[in-house]
């Protein structure tokens, strides 16, 4: 048996637009007030991801519902199971992941072909429920996701959003084994995951970043071919030549800003897709209907990722193919933090560990 507190430390959004709070009497859910279905997770550690800063300032057309405790890539234990709980897939004492999907009904039309995360009764970790910034949450039993044994927790944190999320689109972005695919910001938190899940699926990665550092990074995690877009005359014209002089087959545009998206379509050989993945606020997709038409280009938005989405990318990083480059800190700099995103100051991924 574990022995639950009553109340733990949490990183609360009080209401839209307040100022963050670390608090240390936020309550915790008793097990014996978990609904069936609900299972309390004690975290060891959490990501930190652009989307949960969007949350927090409430500078999306959705809107989160407050007071928050945002954080959707955590890793914990099992530590309760509502009583009455039917078929439950995990056990006290597993460790599991905490997602972005936290809940689908699992039998509507979207759940039904595999677009769970579209689930019109979808609930969102740190967005419309409680997420992963504090040392204990609810979730759902059969939406938290085991973690291999041979994963670092910090590790896996990451790969939850960020890997899931380029995995998927990789994924479905009907690219083959040889093809060429563009990523813009190659050298960031989630583009140097894609570089290395493109390279495990057989692909050519073009790499578009900036810096010595990145392109160091980029080539030595696969990349084929390196664009530093500050340096580069006409980055459409570079990616083209970098593709055998016909462009690339696939581009996973994970910005938020809306020229990533223009350029695409330019670079993109006839029959490439576009696979739309970073979620900029107001920023509209603008792109030249007659070149799309005439190319036969594909446009297609991915979104998170499903529940087998999520075991897949875990098992390919729990086999060395994928390697999270992360800085670690404590709860209490979730501030600082969300100041250098904002910034753009942060290299790869931020995880935090939990007070013991």
């Amino acid at each position: 048996m574990f022995n639950i507190p009553k109340t733990q430390i949490a990183a609360v959004v009080p209401s839209h637009g307040a100022a963050l709070e670390m608090r240390k009497d936020h309550p915790v859910k008793q097990p014996s007030e978990l609904a069936p279905g609900e299972c309390l997770v004690k975290l060891f550690c959490t990501g930190v991801c652009h989307t949960d800063l969007h949350a927090s300032k409430d500078d999306w057309p959705l809107h989160a519902n407050t007071p928050l405790v945002g954080g959707h890539e955590g890793i914990g234990e099992v530590v309760a199971i509502g009583e009455n709980t039917s078929e439950c897939p995990v056990k006290i004492g597993d460790r599991v992941g905490i997602k972005w999907l936290a809940y689908s009904c699992l039998n509507c039309e979207q759940c039904r072909n595999g677009r769970e995360q579209n689930c019109p009764k979808a609930k969102l970790s740190g967005f419309t429920v409680d997420g992963t910034f504090a040392q204990y949450t609810v979730s759902y039993v059969h939406h938290v996701t085991p973690i291999p044994q041979n994963l670092d927790s910090n590790a896996a944190a990451s790969i939850l959003c960020a890997g899931l999320t380029v995995y998927r689109a990789l994924k479905y972005s009907r690219a083959k084994i040889g093809e060429w695919v563009v990523l813009p910001g190659a050298g960031g938190g989630l583009g140097h995951l894609a570089v290395q899940y493109a390279v495990a699926m057989g692909l050519r990665v073009v790499a578009i970043d900036t810096g010595l550092e990145k392109k160091k990074l980029c080539l030595e995690l696969g990349a084929e071919k390196w664009i530093d877009f500050k340096e580069a005359k006409d980055t459409a014209q570079a990616v083209r030549e970098a593709c055998d002089g016909e462009g690339a087959h696939c581009a996973i545009v994970t910005t938020a800003n809306a020229s990533g998206y223009t350029q695409a379509v330019d670079y993109l050989r006839p029959g490439g897709t576009l696979m739309a993945v970073g979620l900029p606020g107001e920023a509209k997709l603008e792109a030249s209907i007659f070149f799309t038409v005439f190319k036969s280009i594909n446009i297609i938005g991915s979104y998170v990722g499903n529940r087998q989405d999520a075991v897949e990318a875990l098992e390919i990083a729990s086999r060395g193919r994928v390697v999270v480059r992360c800085e670690c800190k404590g709860l209490s700099k979730l501030k600082e933090v969300y100041d250098a995103l904002e910034e753009g100051k942060v290299a790869g991924r931020i995880v935090l560990e939990m007070p013991r």
